[in-house]
């Protein structure tokens, strides 16, 4: 298979996802890509990881927000969330050419936002004393996100799910670091959420067009197996933050309903 042609987006967008440099990580999309589809799909199966990130199977949670490492530890995951976010926005460039050149447009888009995201979690990370790398990290979303088969599951597990469920958990750990007196920390993650509202519009607008239609149902179906609604949602729901992202009151309704059928999904 021939690789995509220098200066397209199909080739930055490989060249991300393969980077094994933590300052390619962390480098912006170039402002002008030629977003001529490439005629195959291709799909990335694993990304590189530059050296100071040791991947683990299981990483150790955060356990208490008081102490500096507690914290850095947090927003150190939340860098390693971001990088994996940038990661599959180009990976669903490459798996999906055949989108609208406004879809992979916006992939792109994204995938800046969330690595200047990931640069203001850096700096939190040695704010608090600490450096990238200093905490193992797991590749959650790459062990679920690349079984997606079309661009509408990819954007249920996505827009829909994951970065939905950031705007919970960036309102929660905002006011638990703010609990503890760490108002710099605060504001980063307020900051990251409000911006993530942009990016879960993205997903609902074009689940629409993918999809049909944005209703629970559709949208649960949509979800790769064996992902479901429970870990796309935090504890309380950001209503209105979900609400000024497009996603439709019965839709909420439903969400915050929705129970396993069985223990353990």
């Amino acid at each position: 298979m021939s690789e995509p042609a220098s200066g397209t987006a199909a080739r930055w967008a490989l060249d991300y996802v393969r980077a094994t440099s933590l300052e390619q990580k962390l480098t912006a999309p170039p402002d002008l890509l030629d977003f001529e589809p490439s005629q195959t799909p291709l799909r990335v199966d694993a990304p590189g990881r530059p050296a100071e990130l040791r991947v683990v199977a299981r990483a150790k949670k955060t356990r208490g927000l008081s102490g500096e490492e507690g914290r850095a530890r947090a927003m150190h995951t939340f860098f390693h969330h971001e990088l994996q976010a940038a990661e599959l926005m180009a990976w669903a460039l490459l798996a999906f050419p055949e989108t609208p050149t406004a879809f992979r447009q916006g992939l792109v888009r994204i995938a800046g936002d969330e690595i200047r995201h990931m640069r203001i979690y850096r700096e939190q990370v040695e704010r608090l004393g600490f450096a990238i790398g200093a905490f193992d990290v797991r590749d959650w979303f790459w062990e679920r996100v690349p079984s997606a088969q079309s661009p509408a599951a990819f954007l249920a597990v996505m827009g829909l799910g994951l970065e939905s469920a950031n705007l919970e958990h960036a309102a929660t750990y905002a006011a638990k670091f703010r609990e503890v007196g760490d108002a710099a920390g605060a504001r980063a993650q307020e900051l990251v959420g409000l911006e993530e509202i942009a990016h879960v519009r993205f997903g609902v607008s074009w689940f629409e067009r993918f999809a049909g239609r944005l209703d629970f149902e559709t949208w649960r179906r949509a979800l790769p197996p064996p992902l479901t609604p429970l870990l796309m949602r935090g504890a309380q729901l950001a209503r209105q933050a979900r609400a000024r992202a497009g996603q439709p009151e019965h839709f909420l309704n439903e969400l915050e309903a929705w129970r396993p059928d069985t223990p353990g999904c």
